[in-house]
């Protein structure tokens, strides 16, 4: 079975600049990939050309092993639900009308079902005729989350799922990434919290500079050393049977190198 999403020597240049620079990753049915890095490493742009939202310099990007750049905007958005950093909603329509425009290609009956229970799922049934601009920002990126989930794609993609909720609202999102996965989907997504991304994703690809610098299990990938590289952390991972905590401090000019 391909990948449901394949990056292959991918590179992304913004004139002189390399954004990304010969990535290669997969994402398979059933697990969570994650992707993480310091800001400005290439994680947001990883994906948007991982979706043929962003031209590759060299490289390939496959979805379901098909060549995005020749796949159809309806074929793409099928075989890929994505979830964007931006949480921007420009008009007052109904959470439960937003979260439908996930099921563009069902009838509106079998929409409007899905975005209900959807909304359901993300603790804001009570709420799915209410208009997204009179919510708080962490109930409208919780609407944006079920309209990614209303998709059924067999791929989803989630650039900062948790940015603006609650700490109990962050754990939600993972636990329903998790029962997607679960069900069959992949799923890929950034994090800046390398705890709930060791906790929650069964691998991680570690950017630095727009170049993969560690992949595999999180135990694997945030070593020390890759603390140091990527983050500028003095520290490690300690997993323990309550979670994964997170025991680092800035490095300080004049630290010693761990790499």
């Amino acid at each position: 079975m391909s990948p449901a999403l394949a990056l292959h020597d991918a590179a992304v240049r913004r004139g002189p600049a390399t954004v990304l620079d010969g990535v290669s990753l997969e994402a398979r049915p059933g697990e969570i990939v994650g992707v993480v890095g310091a800001n400005g490493s290439g994680k947001t742009t990883l994906l948007r050309a991982a979706l043929g939202l962003v031209r590759l310099s060299a490289g390939r990007a496959e979805l379901a092993g098909r060549d995005v750049r020749a796949l159809s905007e309806p074929d793409r958005a099928r075989l890929a639900g994505y979830l964007p950093q931006d949480r921007h909603v420009g008009w007052n329509m109904t959470a439960a009308r937003v979260a439908s425009l996930g099921a563009f290609h069902a009838r509106p009956a079998e929409a409007r079902a899905r975005a209900e229970a959807a909304l359901g799922r993300v603790g804001l049934g009570r709420l799915a005729d209410r208009g997204v601009l009179e919510m708080s920002g962490g109930e409208r990126a919780r609407v944006l989350l079920a309209r990614l989930l209303v998709t059924q794609a067999p791929l989803l993609v989630a650039d900062e799922p948790i940015a603006g909720l609650d700490p109990d609202a962050q754990l939600l999102a993972l636990d329903l990434l998790r029962e997607e996965a679960a069900g069959g989907a992949a799923v890929v997504l950034t994090l800046h919290d390398l705890a709930l991304a060791a906790r929650y994703c069964d691998r991680l690809a570690v950017l630095a500079d727009g170049r993969l610098i560690a992949e595999g299990a999180p135990a694997a990938a945030l070593t020390p050393q890759v603390l140091a590289q990527a983050f500028a952390l003095d520290g490690h991972l300690a997993f323990t049977p309550d979670g994964t905590i997170l025991a680092a401090r800035r490095k300080r000019p004049g630290d010693g190198s761990s790499a």
